[in-house]
C-alpha cells in the first residue's frame, strides 16, 4: 500500500514539474513570437494560467505530505504531551473541515463549471476547477489517515508538531554524523 501512496504522490511531483515546464515554454514561446516576429499563439495565456491553478493545487496536496505548509509552533512545541494532542486533532479537525467544505464548494460549483465554456480554448471549465475534487478528497484523507494515528496511539510526541522549519533539518543535519559516531 505504502508503495502505492508513494508511486501516486511521484505523480503527483512529477505533474507539478510538468506544469512549470509547459508554462515556462509556453509563456517564453509567446514572448518570442510577439516580440521577434509580431505574432503569437493565442491560446498560450489561457494554457498557462490553467496549468498555474493546477500547479497550485498539486503543489499543496505534495506540501501537505512532506509538512511544508507554513505554520507556528511556537506554543505546541512547550505544550506538554497532552496539550501536543489537543492541538495536533483540533489542527487537523480543522483541515478536515475545511477539505469538506472545499469538496462541497466544488460540487456546488460543478454544473455551472461544465456548462461554462473557456473563451480561447473552448473546454469546459471543469476540466479546470475539478482539481478541487481531487485536491479536497487526497488532503481529506491525509487528515483522516493523521487523525487515526493519533487515535490509536501510533504517533510519537514528535510527530505531534505539524511544523518542520527548514532551520530543525539543518541543525539534525549537522548532529547526525555525531550522533552515529558515538553509537
Amino acid at each position: 500500500m505504502q508503495k502505492t501512496i508513494n508511486a501516486f504522490f511521484k505523480l503527483l511531483e512529477f505533474l507539478v514539474v510538468a506544469c512549470l515546464v509547459a508554462m515556462v515554454i509556453m509563456v517564453f514561446g509567446n514572448v518570442v513570437l510577439r516580440y521577434g516576429f509580431n505574432s503569437g499563439i493565442s491560446i498560450s495565456d489561457e494554457m498557462s494560467r490553467y496549468c498555474f491553478i493546477w500547479l497550485t493545487y498539486i503543489g499543496a496536496m505534495v506540501a501537505m505530505r512532506e509538512k511544508g505548509h507554513l505554520g507556528v509552533d511556537t506554543l505546541v512545541r512547550r505544550l506538554p504531551l497532552g496539550g501536543k494532542k489537543l492541538c495536533f486533532f483540533l489542527s487537523e479537525a480543522m483541515m478536515l473541515g475545511c477539505n469538506v467544505l472545499f469538496f462541497w464548494g466544488t460540487w456546488k460549483m460543478h454544473e455551472l463549471q461544465v456548462t461554462n465554456i473557456s473563451v480561447v480554448v473552448g473546454i469546459s471549465m471543469i476540466w479546470i476547477y475539478g482539481i478541487g475534487y481531487v485536491t479536497a478528497a487526497v488532503m481529506g484523507i491525509m487528515n483522516l489517515h493523521k487523525l487515526f494515528q493519533l487515535l490509536t496511539g501510533q504517533l510519537a510526541e514528535a510527530d505531534l508538531v505539524l511544523v518542520v522549519e527548514s532551520e530543525d533539518k539543518v541543525v539534525l543535519a549537522e548532529i547526525e554524523p555525531e550522533v552515529r559516531g558515538r553509537a
